[in-house]
């Protein structure tokens, strides 16, 4: 599996936060996975929301052969999206796509997305687009900038979907549901489309 991280238009510092929150978080859970710098999209220097940018970076930094996952954050929501279906049109495996604060972006490909909200009204009104896979929203709400530089600190909700069309919910943190999704993927391979 390849991860790569696409941000927002913001400092890069806040960024590296949410790394350092998200390696830490996976080593907690006992992942072997450690996501470097390298695969963080470059939003200092190109537009976050511009997917064929992000595409040409999945092009230089990704597996083709391997599953991808994304993980954007607002306005990297739109870029991560965008590549995600390039990369797939090209016959590529998407696994998964996490949308961090991509609220107003549709759920648009084939392949799971799973959407976290900094608060209630974003994760119900961003549902109105395509609710995808199962979700996070902090409760008590957190600023938007907040949610990315310290999903450690952003309690609230995990809501799964269910057979019986009726979700459940159950208390976590933004960076426990975000590391929970990637290791349902770290051992997928293309095989299991």
């Amino acid at each position: 599996m390849t991860l790569i991280i696409c941000p927002g238009i913001h400092d890069v510092a806040l960024s590296d936060r949410f790394l350092a929150a998200l390696n830490q978080q996976l080593t907690t859970i006992g992942s072997t996975l450690h996501i470097a710098e390298g695969q963080v999209f470059p939003s200092d220097r190109e537009a976050p929301f511009n997917g064929l940018a992000v595409w040409s970076f999945l092009q230089e930094q990704a597996n083709p052969a391997e599953p991808l996952v994304l993980i954007g954050f607002s306005a990297g929501v739109v870029g991560a999206i965008a590549a995600a279906n390039l990369w797939q049109g090209q016959g590529r495996m998407v696994a998964a796509a996490i949308a961090v604060d991509g609220w107003g972006v549709p759920q648009v490909g084939d392949f799971p997305l799973y959407r976290v909200s900094h608060d209630y009204f974003t994760h119900w009104s961003s549902a109105v687009l395509g609710a995808g896979a199962d979700s996070f929203y902090a409760d008590p709400p957190v600023d938007h900038l907040d949610l990315w530089q310290f999903p450690d600190r952003a309690a609230g909700f995990w809501v799964s979907s269910s057979a019986r069309g009726r979700p459940t919910t159950k208390a976590t943190t933004a960076i426990a549901f975000i590391a929970a999704i990637i290791c349902q993927y770290e051992g997928a391979s293309p095989s299991d489309r």
